[in-house]
């Protein structure tokens, strides 16, 4: 997989997370840097490990389905990068409203993130098929995700949930365009010609 590939899959990643941040953003009175950067770390470091373990999963059951590897990634990331642009596409009220008494603690951190990395596992999964350094993705995933949330939640008051919306509907599509291509390739057998495997 190339370099370009895993940088495209942590933006991926991080969209639905930087989406969740808006929302944290907005519903903060003032957030400050401190905060923002808090929140971006416990994002990050959840966002990094779940791949990690999904890849486990997947690389346990490898040996079995190797056959269909490429059709497990290609169905895999097509899925999520589906349920992340309908969930982009729904006109759904912003959680800041409902966000704004609760408190922006560890605990509520780590639960949203925790949330939002379920498909980082699911894509750990799939990855577990490809010849890939897992450490590597997991590092960008969380350098990403870092980056968007702590700049998320600074830019939350200003541009609202429309953007996250729109941010997660472009992760979804760039996770279909992905898998489309490693199933390209597999079955035209390329095999990592245009540099995606």
């Amino acid at each position: 997989m190339s370099f370009l590939s895993i940088i495209l899959i942590g933006f991926a990643m991080s969209t639905d997370a930087f989406a969740a941040a808006i929302a944290k953003g907005a519903a903060m009175q003032r957030p400050r840097f401190r905060h923002a950067l808090r929140a971006g770390l416990i994002f990050g470091v959840i966002e990094a490990l779940t791949p990690v373990v999904g890849w486990a999963l997947g690389l346990a059951a490898a040996p079995y389905v190797s056959a269909w590897d490429h059709w497990i990634a290609f169905v895999l990331l097509g899925a999520l990068g589906a349920r992340m642009v309908w969930a982009g596409l729904r006109q759904q009220p912003s959680d800041a409203d409902s966000d704004r008494d609760r408190p922006h603690r560890f605990w509520s951190l780590a639960a949203t993130g925790f949330a939002t990395s379920i498909d980082a596992m699911a894509v750990g999964v799939g990855l577990a098929f490809l010849d890939v350094n897992i450490l590597l993705v997991a590092g960008v995933i969380g350098t990403c995700t870092l980056v968007m949330v702590t700049a998320g939640i600074m830019l939350g008051r200003a541009l609202g949930a429309i953007v996250g919306r729109r941010a997660e509907i472009v992760g979804g599509l760039i996770l279909i365009v992905i898998g489309s291509l490693i199933l390209y390739e597999h079955l035209s057998g390329r095999g990592g010609a245009i540099g995606v495997v």
